[in-house]
């Protein structure tokens, strides 16, 4: 099937383009981009002002399954994601059984091949069950085709294991993803520690808790040397080691999510769990240090940490309930709305931080671009349009945003895999 997509503005940070362009589209592949294709016997889709760019990629995804399927599976984590512009997701590996053996990441692809609209690629762990205690078999498991290694959800303690995985995922050629978070200072803590937890009388999770092991983690991949993505950085601390260690030349990149970009701690005022996630939603100034890190190119990547829980848990009051907000699809519009619009960054930083960025990081040699060769996962979002989120209408199985009814400029319009349109669908 041929799919001409015609008088869109192209988007491709990749290729340095920003322009008026058609993109001609077949056996799922782009085969052209130019100005007044022919149609010839394509499927015309029209982008008239629309932005073409390349299919967006989250690197940070908990779908769930296997053994929470009560939560999200791989069918509804995809349609999700499709309806929130992303054509590929990478699934964390906090599933149950853990995502430490060949037979989870192998079924985890099977069962995507047979149930997802979108391509999801397996997060092993690092260590098996995500114990910190023993390496995962990393070699076997990039075999059966894990896509990075990340123990999310639980930081490695012992810095000999650490360096040790890093050694392996060097000599592998793979990347870790880290969750930087010193356990012995976070403790028991539900939300930031500062001025608005102890108004509120809440135990603290304090900065230091992730600027410690970002500072550690990074000293460590330069001595391997190896690359490490540090998820979901929060606090100015991190962004300082992180920079510092760029300028070094420490192979290492970060990643910020929408929720830690355009909320501060000041929102749990009201003490309402769907703004209580991990790392928690830190001060003012820690905002305004990730926002001044993406211009600066200091984080590289923007990612959703999608973290799906049933309204039950979520309903067992501000200290019990879980950890987590479910992000695909709020993410592109939150932060068009609030980045873009906002002139925070730019258009193009934007999708290259979502499209070409992520593409690179993983090594998916074949994504994140629109050059003929390409696969043709395209994400095309009008700017104009008005978004007002509706938890209603997620097809994700949870609610637990933060953002329900707000009113955003902007966001995904069509989402196309492989050469197929999904998003509308």
């Amino acid at each position: 099937m041929r799919l001409l997509i015609k008088n869109g503005r192209v988007v491709d940070p990749g290729a340095g383009r920003d322009e008026m362009l058609d993109v001609l589209i077949e056996g799922g592949q782009i085969v052209e981009v130019a100005p007044a294709i022919e149609r010839g016997e394509a499927r015309v889709l029209d982008a008239s002002g629309l932005v073409v760019a390349p299919g967006f990629i989250d690197m940070h995804v908990h779908a769930r399954e296997p053994g929470q399927e009560h939560k999200e599976d791989l069918r509804t984590a995809s349609l999700a994601a499709a309806r929130g512009g992303f054509t590929s997701i990478c699934a964390m590996p906090n599933t149950k059984p853990v995502n430490d053996s060949v037979e989870v990441t192998s079924f985890i692809v099977a069962e995507a091949r047979k149930k997802a609209v979108v391509n999801v690629f397996p997060v092993a762990a690092i260590t098996r069950g995500l114990a910190g205690e023993e390496l995962s078999p990393m070699a076997d498991l990039l075999e059966a085709g894990a896509a990075a290694f990340s123990d999310d959800g639980r930081c490695i303690r012992d810095g000999g294991l650490m360096l040790r995985a890093l050694e392996e995922a060097s000599r592998l050629g793979a990347l870790v993803i880290d969750h930087c978070e010193d356990a012995s200072l976070s403790r028991d803590g539900v939300m930031h520690e500062g001025a608005v937890s102890r108004r509120l009388g809440v135990r603290g999770i304090p900065s230091a808790a992730e600027d410690v092991m970002v500072a550690r983690d990074v000293i460590l991949a330069a001595a391997v040397p190896a690359r490490v993505h540090i998820a979901h950085v929060s606090t100015g601390g991190a962004v300082d080691a992180v920079r510092a260690a760029k300028l070094k030349g420490v192979r290492v990149t970060a990643e910020a999510t929408p929720h830690h970009l355009v909320l501060s701690d000041a929102a749990l005022a009201g003490l309402d769990p769907n703004f209580k996630v991990n790392p928690p939603l830190r001060g003012p100034e820690d905002v305004r240090a990730l926002r001044t890190a993406l211009a600066e190119g200091v984080i590289d990547v923007l990612a959703t940490d999608h973290a799906p829980h049933a309204p039950e848990e979520k309903a067992a009051g501000f200290e019990r309930a879980p950890f987590g907000i479910d992000g695909l699809e709020t993410a592109v519009p939150v932060l068009l709305d609030r980045l873009v619009s906002g002139k925070v960054i730019g258009l193009g930083r934007f999708i290259e931080m979502l499209s070409t960025a992520p593409a690179r990081i993983l090594g998916l040699a074949n994504k994140g671009s629109l050059l003929p060769g390409a696969d043709a996962d395209v994400t095309i979002l009008d700017l104009q349009a008005e978004t007002v989120v509706d938890v209603r209408r997620f097809a994700s199985k949870s609610r637990n945003t933060p953002f329900d009814g707000w009113r955003l400029r902007g966001g995904p319009a069509i989402t196309i895999v492989g050469g197929r349109v999904i998003y509308p669908g």
